[in-house]
Protein backbone atom coordinates (compact mmCIF):
# COMPACT_ATOMS: atom_id res chain seq x y z
CA UNK A 1 0.00 0.00 0.00
CA UNK A 2 1.50 3.37 -1.02
CA UNK A 3 1.06 5.98 1.68
CA UNK A 4 -0.62 9.29 0.83
CA UNK A 5 1.76 12.09 -0.01
CA UNK A 6 4.74 9.86 -0.81
CA UNK A 7 7.27 11.13 -3.31
CA UNK A 8 9.06 9.38 -6.16
CA UNK A 9 11.76 8.07 -3.78
CA UNK A 10 9.36 5.87 -1.73
CA UNK A 11 7.85 4.69 -5.01
CA UNK A 12 11.31 3.46 -6.01
CA UNK A 13 11.67 1.74 -2.64
CA UNK A 14 8.30 0.03 -3.16
CA UNK A 15 9.45 -1.35 -6.50
CA UNK A 16 12.69 -2.55 -4.92
CA UNK A 17 10.77 -4.31 -2.15
CA UNK A 18 8.53 -6.00 -4.70
CA UNK A 19 11.49 -7.27 -6.72
CA UNK A 20 13.21 -8.55 -3.59
CA UNK A 21 10.05 -10.21 -2.29
CA UNK A 22 9.48 -11.94 -5.60
CA UNK A 23 12.99 -13.37 -5.58
CA UNK A 24 12.85 -14.53 -1.95
CA UNK A 25 9.45 -16.16 -2.46
CA UNK A 26 10.68 -17.93 -5.60
CA UNK A 27 13.78 -19.18 -3.79
CA UNK A 28 12.18 -20.28 -0.51
CA UNK A 29 8.43 -20.45 -1.05
CA UNK A 30 5.87 -18.28 0.67
CA UNK A 31 5.71 -20.24 3.92
CA UNK A 32 9.48 -19.95 4.50
CA UNK A 33 9.91 -16.40 3.20
CA UNK A 34 10.25 -13.98 6.10
CA UNK A 35 9.89 -10.22 6.14
CA UNK A 36 13.41 -10.05 7.59
CA UNK A 37 14.85 -11.86 4.55
CA UNK A 38 12.82 -9.71 2.17
CA UNK A 39 14.02 -6.53 3.90
CA UNK A 40 17.63 -7.71 3.71
CA UNK A 41 17.27 -8.50 0.00
CA UNK A 42 15.71 -5.07 -0.59
CA UNK A 43 18.38 -3.41 1.58
CA UNK A 44 15.84 -1.73 3.80
CA UNK A 45 14.40 -2.12 7.30
CA UNK A 46 11.41 -4.33 8.07
CA UNK A 47 9.60 -1.16 9.05
CA UNK A 48 9.96 0.08 5.48
CA UNK A 49 8.04 -2.96 4.26
CA UNK A 50 5.05 -2.03 6.38
CA UNK A 51 5.10 1.56 5.19
CA UNK A 52 4.17 0.24 1.76
CA UNK A 53 2.26 -2.97 2.53
CA UNK A 54 -0.22 -3.76 5.28
CA UNK A 55 1.04 -7.30 5.81
CA UNK A 56 3.16 -10.08 4.37
CA UNK A 57 0.02 -11.31 2.59
CA UNK A 58 -0.59 -7.86 1.09
CA UNK A 59 3.01 -7.82 -0.15
CA UNK A 60 2.64 -11.27 -1.69
CA UNK A 61 -0.54 -10.31 -3.52
CA UNK A 62 1.24 -7.26 -4.91
CA UNK A 63 4.05 -9.51 -6.18
CA UNK A 64 1.49 -11.72 -7.92
CA UNK A 65 -0.27 -8.82 -9.60
CA UNK A 66 2.72 -6.60 -10.46
CA UNK A 67 5.91 -8.64 -10.76
CA UNK A 68 4.96 -11.64 -12.87
CA UNK A 69 5.42 -11.74 -16.66
CA UNK A 70 2.93 -9.49 -18.43
CA UNK A 71 0.15 -11.86 -19.43
CA UNK A 72 -2.84 -9.51 -19.30
CA UNK A 73 -1.31 -6.99 -21.74
CA UNK A 74 -0.85 -9.82 -24.24
CA UNK A 75 -4.48 -10.82 -23.76
CA UNK A 76 -5.80 -7.28 -24.17
CA UNK A 77 -3.65 -6.77 -27.26
CA UNK A 78 -5.19 -9.92 -28.74
CA UNK A 79 -8.62 -8.33 -29.17
CA UNK A 80 -7.05 -5.48 -31.14
CA UNK A 81 -5.52 -8.07 -33.48
CA UNK A 82 -8.92 -9.31 -34.72
CA UNK A 83 -8.77 -9.51 -38.50
CA UNK A 84 -5.04 -8.73 -38.56
CA UNK A 85 -2.18 -11.10 -39.31
CA UNK A 86 -3.16 -14.74 -38.95
CA UNK A 87 -5.26 -16.29 -36.22
CA UNK A 88 -2.49 -18.82 -35.55
CA UNK A 89 0.18 -16.14 -35.10
CA UNK A 90 -2.07 -14.10 -32.82
CA UNK A 91 -2.81 -17.11 -30.62
CA UNK A 92 0.85 -18.11 -30.61
CA UNK A 93 1.76 -14.80 -28.95
CA UNK A 94 -0.81 -15.42 -26.24
CA UNK A 95 0.32 -19.01 -25.77
CA UNK A 96 3.96 -17.99 -25.29
CA UNK A 97 2.93 -15.27 -22.82
CA UNK A 98 0.77 -17.78 -20.95
CA UNK A 99 3.67 -20.23 -20.59
CA UNK A 100 5.96 -17.51 -19.22
CA UNK A 101 3.28 -16.42 -16.76
CA UNK A 102 2.45 -19.93 -15.58
CA UNK A 103 6.14 -20.84 -15.17
CA UNK A 104 6.54 -17.97 -12.71
CA UNK A 105 3.16 -18.04 -11.02
CA UNK A 106 2.52 -21.75 -10.38
CA UNK A 107 5.16 -22.09 -7.62
CA UNK A 108 3.78 -18.95 -5.97
CA UNK A 109 0.14 -19.96 -6.28
CA UNK A 110 0.96 -23.32 -4.71
CA UNK A 111 1.93 -21.38 -1.60
CA UNK A 112 -1.41 -19.57 -1.64
CA UNK A 113 -3.33 -22.81 -1.17
CA UNK A 114 -1.14 -23.75 1.79
CA UNK A 115 -1.99 -20.52 3.62
CA UNK A 116 -5.75 -20.23 4.46
CA UNK A 117 -5.53 -16.53 5.31
CA UNK A 118 -3.67 -15.73 2.12
CA UNK A 119 -6.04 -17.86 0.06
CA UNK A 120 -9.04 -15.99 1.47
CA UNK A 121 -7.41 -12.63 0.74
CA UNK A 122 -6.42 -13.69 -2.75
CA UNK A 123 -9.93 -15.00 -3.48
CA UNK A 124 -11.44 -11.72 -2.30
CA UNK A 125 -8.96 -9.75 -4.42
CA UNK A 126 -9.90 -11.78 -7.51
CA UNK A 127 -13.60 -11.31 -6.77
CA UNK A 128 -13.43 -7.54 -6.31
CA UNK A 129 -11.13 -6.98 -9.30
CA UNK A 130 -12.81 -9.58 -11.53
CA UNK A 131 -9.38 -11.15 -11.96
CA UNK A 132 -8.49 -14.80 -12.24
CA UNK A 133 -8.12 -17.70 -14.67
CA UNK A 134 -11.62 -17.16 -16.06
CA UNK A 135 -10.65 -13.71 -17.39
CA UNK A 136 -7.98 -15.16 -19.65
CA UNK A 137 -10.48 -17.62 -21.12
CA UNK A 138 -13.04 -14.84 -21.59
CA UNK A 139 -10.59 -12.59 -23.46
CA UNK A 140 -9.33 -15.33 -25.78
CA UNK A 141 -12.92 -16.44 -26.41
CA UNK A 142 -13.93 -12.85 -27.24
CA UNK A 143 -11.11 -12.72 -29.77
CA UNK A 144 -12.18 -16.01 -31.36
CA UNK A 145 -15.77 -14.80 -31.63
CA UNK A 146 -14.51 -11.71 -33.42
CA UNK A 147 -12.64 -13.91 -35.87
CA UNK A 148 -15.74 -16.06 -36.30
CA UNK A 149 -17.65 -12.93 -37.33
CA UNK A 150 -14.99 -12.37 -40.00
CA UNK A 151 -15.23 -16.04 -41.03
CA UNK A 152 -11.59 -16.68 -40.15
CA UNK A 153 -12.65 -19.25 -37.52
CA UNK A 154 -15.26 -21.96 -38.06
CA UNK A 155 -18.69 -20.74 -36.98
CA UNK A 156 -19.55 -24.02 -35.23
CA UNK A 157 -16.56 -23.88 -32.87
CA UNK A 158 -17.22 -23.10 -29.20
CA UNK A 159 -14.99 -20.09 -28.57
CA UNK A 160 -14.95 -20.71 -24.80
CA UNK A 161 -13.94 -24.36 -25.14
CA UNK A 162 -11.23 -23.58 -27.70
CA UNK A 163 -9.82 -20.86 -25.41
CA UNK A 164 -9.89 -23.25 -22.44
CA UNK A 165 -8.08 -25.93 -24.45
CA UNK A 166 -5.28 -23.54 -25.43
CA UNK A 167 -4.75 -22.06 -21.98
CA UNK A 168 -5.33 -25.35 -20.17
CA UNK A 169 -2.66 -27.08 -22.24
CA UNK A 170 -0.22 -24.24 -21.49
CA UNK A 171 -0.97 -24.51 -17.78
CA UNK A 172 -0.47 -28.29 -17.79
CA UNK A 173 2.89 -27.97 -19.58
CA UNK A 174 4.12 -25.43 -17.02
CA UNK A 175 2.72 -27.40 -14.08
CA UNK A 176 4.29 -30.65 -15.25
CA UNK A 177 7.76 -29.21 -15.68
CA UNK A 178 7.81 -27.88 -12.12
CA UNK A 179 8.70 -31.45 -11.11
CA UNK A 180 10.16 -32.57 -14.44
CA UNK A 181 12.04 -29.62 -15.98
CA UNK A 182 13.10 -31.52 -19.10
CA UNK A 183 11.65 -29.98 -22.26
CA UNK A 184 11.56 -32.50 -25.14
CA UNK A 185 10.60 -29.69 -27.50
CA UNK A 186 10.85 -25.91 -27.28
CA UNK A 187 7.94 -23.85 -26.00
CA UNK A 188 7.43 -22.30 -29.42
CA UNK A 189 7.29 -25.69 -31.12
CA UNK A 190 4.89 -26.94 -28.44
CA UNK A 191 2.57 -23.96 -29.01
CA UNK A 192 2.69 -24.41 -32.77
CA UNK A 193 1.89 -28.13 -32.52
CA UNK A 194 -0.93 -27.37 -30.12
CA UNK A 195 -2.38 -24.74 -32.43
CA UNK A 196 -2.06 -27.06 -35.43
CA UNK A 197 -4.16 -29.59 -33.53
CA UNK A 198 -6.72 -26.98 -32.51
CA UNK A 199 -6.89 -25.58 -36.02
CA UNK A 200 -8.01 -28.92 -37.37
CA UNK A 201 -11.33 -27.89 -35.84
CA UNK A 202 -11.00 -24.10 -35.90
CA UNK A 203 -10.29 -23.56 -39.59
CA UNK A 204 -13.42 -22.87 -41.63
CA UNK A 205 -14.02 -25.00 -44.74
CA UNK A 206 -12.71 -23.65 -48.01
CA UNK A 207 -15.27 -21.62 -49.93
Amino acid sequence: MVMAGETAVPQTMRARILRAAGQVIRDKGLARATTKEIAEAAQCSEGSLYRHFDSKEDLFLAVLSEQLPAFLPALHELTSRTGKGTVAANLERVGMAALAFFDESIPMFASVFAEPTLLAQHSEWMRTTDTGPHRAVVLVADYLRGEQALRRVHADVSAEEAAAMLLGACYLRSFTRQSNPAKPISDQRFIRRLLATLFAGLTPPAA
